[in-house]
């Protein structure tokens, strides 16, 4: 009942609150704030006041608003605490983040019933934390703006920060076309015609098409501090989700040293702070480098310029060359600024800037490419980096690091603050931290490695919120897709090419977009696609003499469109783009943008259908089938082979998944446009019975191909012929009982182990399933500390900073995770939400999610306690109302949700609060 009393608190002090000035709306907030948290914004406002002038504002709103229960703070703990504040910002500016209980003791001064709701209303602490130092990429703490990011290692005596930049690639664009194909496709459909499935897989080789290109670091940002003789003390970092920022505090003899580290998306610059809390005691050596073709120069004692190109062929990387030709430029530019009477800076060796005797130094870095889209050959390209990179700097040399940060967490928190989540009463290492007690803190390390024993719900709660920190970070409007690694490479040659890869990762990474209330992270996706069908319509027509648009299971920043080069379980996959673009028909079910479906999403299914259409044949069965067709990276063992293995085959599971999905969403989206009379929507319907249905095993199981062949790899980490659950929507618990639990056999016999994509994976199909007890084992299959480097015995879990592995370092499940999570939680249609569908309520007996999405433009609220719905709170901002479904456990009410409304809806589905939408802050 938490949210409503806070949501009935705000209105009640709203008129009061319109009459107080800025000020005094801060010192206010400052006193009392509902959900349990001071911001930083209030920090700001009132950090210049007089403590006089503090106490007098406190004590007179105290006199004018103590009638509010439980809010009334004695005056001497508001200004002792701030006083303290005072005394901090003296020593060191950095942002403050304080909770009421910092402020005071709530068991003194509030009443019981505003005691328990404050202490059920708490922020969570949200943050990644370290004890040491970084010693290999994992234990790093990632930030990022979308495009430019950074990896904080955190040492003492000396700093580094790993730089990357989202459209530094190898290579130039690419011709995705084989005038010979077509010959290599008719011979390839005629072995799978005679059942010689083997001699398919073989000749599959005609169909492969060139390697992919790179995604490449940009650089190093180090700082040499020369104390490495000294010895160190209190050290601690950390990686705030609240603020996306990592703070790094230790202490040397006396002096207490702090840096903090985030990436600002409004200025489009990484933002160093170094401070320390005596004069005069920041000195370093700044230099910049990289492992590409590079040349560094310092055009002043406060600025260090890096200019550099990438390979133009990844054949070079592997040949440990430096640099060949004109690929893709670069440029960083870092600026220094920094205040202390005695503070001075110089320039060593032409390249690096000596800093010396400062009380505080500030760094900005920013960073630009050649890059005009995937399109455009770099050497045709009009940008200049240097310039580019210049300007953005220019844009943030006269801002102070407060405007910097403030700047930085009203973008950041606009979008992160939209969810919460609570799934238990703050534990023990919580109320420590939020307490700031003085015995040493756990780390996130050791909370995951003692999770089997604790299984510390907060620790679900960090996970959850991290994947959303990381998809803001890595995935923003005008920012290239996010890759393998989202936007965080340290190698020449990363695993996998740190490329998109379009049979599960690329999707994986946008999952948590919509349900997960981030719509605006998925516009780089909406893009990538949109080029995809430029390169697909050439190779869709000279490949395979087909219309519409094609890609296939891996691309690139070049948006390469044709087939892998080796192997065929790999490279014959048409489906990729088909993949993708369920994505469109999800994002206009949540928004219903009825423009972005004509003008952007439309177009591109309809591409993509025309190529289906075509890519479809007649089969033996009186069916449409795909020929040649493969199981995603799986073989079959081919009968009558004695044991041989092969890969292609006609029709497999997923294909036709894909395929019925994609046609289900050209005829919807055709009848909300007005063209359903068109005749790709008429052959489509006509399409759609003849394609071959789902079929259960004789082990009953879902049959991944279309004959039951024999597994050689029952324990394979790709769940393909299971799409249409998950993240498909053609086959539902209500409508297909049989096939789903044909579905939960085929989980059962494929096992819990995989890489963390593929635990993640499972875990939303076991919430599909409504079984929350599997979908828990996935959660506690996942949370497994992973040790560093390559020498792993078994797949998935966890590095020491949360990144998920399969092994080594994918990110795509730390998406799915956040997404899986959503669908544990609550799963909606159009026209349908099932509240808290796959709650395991024995591991989760208490909680509330705020802010998550549905599909008709609804946003959720979901409370829960002994484990059962204790109250749900919807809304929709979408101009037309919108007739529900409400699905909890057995009980289902039908009910109407007006645009600007708000709907409080109790255990038993009834409406007992209804409010409108512009009289509530949530």
């Amino acid at each position: 009942m938490f949210c409503s009393k806070i949501i009935r608190a705000q209105l009640e002090r709203r008129s009061a609150l319109d009459k107080l000035s800025l000020k005094e709306r801060a010192i206010r907030e400052f006193l009392y704030y509902p959900d349990g948290t001071t911001k930083v914004r209030t920090m700001r406002l009132v950090a210049d006041l007089e403590l006089d002038k503090v106490r007098r504002l406190a004590e007179a709103l105290l006199d004018k608003h103590n009638d509010v229960e439980g809010h009334a703070y004695e005056l001497q703990d508001v200004v002792h605490h701030w006083q303290s504040i005072c005394e901090g910002k003296a020593k060191c500016t950095h942002s403050f983040r304080t909770t009421l209980p910092d402020l005071v003791s709530p068991p003194r001064l509030m009443a019981p019933r505003a005691r328990r709701a404050m202490e059920e209303g708490e922020e969570r602490p949200l943050k990644v934390v370290f004890a040491s130092p970084a010693e290999h990429f994992t234990d790093a703490a990632p930030i990022g703006n979308g495009s430019l990011g950074a990896m904080v290692w955190g040492g003492v005596a000396s700093e580094k920060l790993q730089l990357n930049l989202d459209t530094l690639w190898t290579g130039v664009p690419g011709n995705y076309t084989d005038p010979k194909a077509p010959a290599a496709l008719a011979a390839v459909r005629k072995f799978v015609d005679d059942g010689r499935f083997v001699d398919a897989t073989s000749v599959a080789s005609g169909l492969y098409g060139g390697p992919t290109e790179v995604y490449q670091p940009l650089g190093d940002m180090n700082l040499e501090f020369g104390t490495s003789s000294q010895g160190y003390s209190s050290y601690k970092r950390e990686l705030d989700l609240h603020t996306a920022t990592t703070l790094i505090t230790f202490n040397i003899g006396e002096v207490q040293y702090t840096r903090e580290h985030f990436c600002s998306n409004p200025h489009q610059v990484i933002v160093t702070r170094i401070c320390a809390n005596k004069s005069g005691h920041v000195s370093f050596t700044l230099s910049l480098n990289s492992k590409l073709n590079h040349r560094v120069h310092a055009t002043n004692a406060n600025e260090i310029i890096m200019e550099g190109t990438c390979p133009v062929q990844r054949h070079v990387l592997q040949q440990h060359e430096a640099n060949d030709a004109t690929g893709i430029g670069f440029a960083a530019v870092i600026s220094l600024q920094m205040g202390g009477a005695a503070a001075k800076s110089a320039v060593l060796n032409d390249q690096n800037l000596r800093i010396d005797n400062a009380d505080w130094v500030l760094l900005l870095v920013t960073a630009a490419t050649s890059f005009n889209g995937p399109l455009v050959n770099p050497s045709d390209s009009k940008l200049d980096p240097e310039s580019a990179a210049l300007r953005t700097l220019n844009m943030s040399r006269n801002v102070t690091f407060d405007q910097l940060k403030a700047a930085h967490l009203k973008d950041y928190q606009g979008l992160f603050h939209r969810v919460s989540l609570r799934l238990s009463q703050a534990p023990a290492i919580e109320k420590a931290s939020l307490k700031e007690a003085d015995e040493a803190v756990k780390t996130t390390a050791e909370r995951v490695n003692s999770f089997r024993s604790n299984e510390d719900p907060s620790l679900v709660e960090l996970l959850f919120q991290y994947g959303r920190y990381l998809l803001i970070s890595c995935s923003r409007p005008g920012t290239q897709v996010s890759n393998l690694q989202g936007i965080w490479n340290q190698d020449l040659a990363p695993a996998w090419q740190s490329a998109p890869h379009l049979n599960i990762n690329l999707q994986m990474n946008y999952w948590p977009t919509l349900p997960c209330n981030l719509s605006e992270c998925q516009e780089p996706l909406l893009k990538f696609i949109a080029s995809l069908a430029v390169n697909g319509a050439k190779t869709a027509k000279i490949n395979y003499q087909a219309s519409g648009w094609v890609s296939h299971h891996v691309s690139d920043i070049w948006a390469k469109s044709s087939a892998f080069n080796e192997d065929a379980k790999y490279a014959v996959w048409p489906m990729g783009g088909a993949w993708l673009c369920t994505h469109l028909w999800e994002h206009y079910k949540y928004l219903l943008d009825k423009d972005f479906l004509k003008n952007t999403a439309y177009p591109l299914l309809e591409g993509c259908a025309l190529f289906l259409v075509d890519w479809l044949t007649e089969g033996p069965r009186g069916l449409l089938e795909t020929n040649p067709s493969t199981s995603p990276e799986h073989a079959f063992i081919a009968p009558g082979t004695g044991g041989q293995q092969a890969s292609v085959s006609y029709s497999t599971t997923m294909d036709i998944s894909i395929i019925r999905e994609i046609f289900m969403a050209v005829v919807s989206s055709a009848e909300v446009l007005g063209k359903s009379d068109t005749a790709l929507v008429q052959e489509i319907k006509k399409a759609l019975p003849r394609l071959p249905p789902i079929t259960i095993a004789k082990d009953k199981t879902i049959m991944e191909w279309a004959q039951d062949f024999e597994d050689p790899e029952v324990h394979h980490r790709h769940l393909s012929h299971l799409f249409g659950l998950y993240p498909g929507h053609t086959i539902t618990m209500q409508t297909n009982p049989e096939i789903c639990e044909a579905i939960a056999n085929s989980l059962h016999k494929r096992g819990e182990d995989g890489p963390g994509w593929s635990s993640t994976w499972k875990m939303a199909l076991w919430a599909r399933l409504l079984n929350s007890e599997n979908a828990y084992r996935m959660v506690l299959k996942l949370i497994t500390l992973v040790p560093p480097g390559d020498d792993v015995q078994f797949e998935g879990g966890l590095y020491t900073n949360l990144w998920t592995a399969h092994p080594p370092f994918q990110i795509d499940a730390n998406f799915g995770f956040a997404a899986a999570m959503s669908e544990m939680l609550l799963q909606s249609t159009l026209t349908e939400l099932y509240l808290l569908p796959a709650l395991p309520r024995e591991k989760w007996p208490e909680g509330c999610v705020k802010g998550l999405w549905a599909r008709g433009d609804i946003t959720v609220n979901i409370c829960w306690g002994k484990g059962e719905l204790q109250e749900a709170v919807v809304w929709s901002k979408n101009r037309n109302n919108s007739v529900l479904q409400l699905h909890y456990g057995e009980e289902v009410a039908v009910v109407t949700v007006a645009a600007g409304n708000v709907y409080k809806f109790n255990a038993g589905l009834h409406c007992v609060e209804t409010w409108t939408f512009d009289k509530c802050a949530f």
